[in-house]
């Protein structure tokens, strides 16, 4: 299902070796959180929700560069429309237990992304 005209929210986060660990217990509290809280139908719908992680690698362009040490994670969120962003947020800070955590967490390493872009591109 193609996904032109709906919103993502996508972070790309490195992990030092110490935090890994860390990395996968909040995501693994934040799968079943999000499967147990989020809109599937109407203006707020979660319509994918995935997490990736890979080694980080000296040259991002370069699958055989040699690996750095630290973890990338990938959280990828694409919602039917901004709603589903504000709403997510808005759980997220009075209801997931391990808020906290991911902000302190994300402290420890390094961030990057947007909370809601729209998608101009989709295939399928």
């Amino acid at each position: 299902m193609a996904h032109q005209g709906k919103v993502q929210l996508t972070y790309v986060i490195v992990a030092p070796p110490d935090q890994v660990k860390e990395g996968d217990r909040i995501f693994a509290s934040h799968a079943p959180w999000m499967k147990s809280t989020h809109h599937r139908d109407g203006n707020k719908a979660l319509l994918t929700y995935d997490v990736s992680k890979a080694p980080e690698l000296s040259n991002s362009f370069d699958q055989n560069s040699a690996p750095t040490g630290n973890t990338v994670f990938v959280l990828s969120e694409v919602y039917e429309t901004g709603a589903g962003v504000t709403d997510h947020f808005g759980q997220a800070a009075s209801n997931w237990q391990d808020f906290p955590a991911l902000v302190t967490w994300l402290g420890k390493c390094k961030v990057s992304g947007t909370p809601a872009a729209s998608i101009f591109n989709s295939l399928w």
